[in-house]
């Protein structure tokens, strides 16, 4: 059988959370101190987002409870930073960027839950609370052509990356689309991000397997929007 290599540590902002998200939240006290109201310019609290998120997915099993809080201090960025130093680029300027993402301020509100199939397929949605020309810059970046294709290594494994973007999508008040096809020896693998703009919030669905499609991961983006537009006030 093949060995599914790792989702790449090498995105940022929401993106990120799709490595190594999925557990519960973190202790009464952590979430009290991250639990704030929101900053000015901020629409929404992480409380608010966290009921905006999908309750489920047909096929799909939830990983845990959702997260919310600040974003530096959810578990998952915060694992995040822990490992990052592990992964090491053959492009190290395009870390940053990978798929076309920058960090958003560490203290948005934000929201994150994730599932998983049998198939070793996962798909992880992530709302921040973002003002809207934030949230309209990170729909438009592009990935630089020269990060296009990269090489990283963690440990003794190697793996090829190859990004495709599809900018200027129609889910909600924007979005687009971003694909990293990554080789781990014999093993394939592809990961979709999918950000869309909403009014006061950003949405990313990642969906992450051997045979995700970009058609698949659009569909759950639409998804989640819907029913973050029914929940958010």
């Amino acid at each position: 059988m093949l060995r599914i290599p790792p989702r790449p540590l090498l995105v940022a902002l929401p993106a990120l959370l799709a490595t190594g998200c999925g557990g519960g939240p973190g202790r009464p006290a952590e979430q009290a101190a991250t639990r704030r109201a929101a900053p000015a310019g901020i629409v929404y609290t992480s409380d608010q987002l966290e009921q905006a998120l999908l309750p489920e997915l047909v096929g799909y099993q939830r990983s845990g409870e959702p997260d919310s809080g600040e974003y530096g201090a959810l578990k998952s960025v915060q694992s995040y930073d822990r490992i990052r130093g592990q992964v090491k680029l053959d492009k190290p300027r395009c870390a940053d960027g990978a798929v076309g993402l920058v960090s958003a301020e560490r203290t948005a509100p934000t929201a994150t839950v994730s599932f998983g199939r049998g198939d070793a397929h996962t798909v992880t949605q992530v709302l921040m609370a973002l003002p809207a020309a934030t949230a309209d810059r990170q729909v438009k970046l592009s990935v630089p052509a020269q990060c296009r294709r990269f090489r990283s290594q963690v440990g003794r494994q190697l793996s090829e990356h190859q990004v495709a973007e599809y900018p200027g999508g129609d889910i909600g008040l924007g979005s687009r689309t971003v694909g990293v096809a990554t080789v781990t020896g014999a093993a394939r693998v592809k990961t979709w991000y999918v950000v869309t703009r909403g009014q006061g919030y950003l949405s990313t669905v990642s969906l992450y397997g051997a045979s995700a499609t970009r058609a698949q991961a659009e569909l759950l983006a639409r998804r989640a929007y819907e029913q973050a537009e029914r929940i958010l006030p």
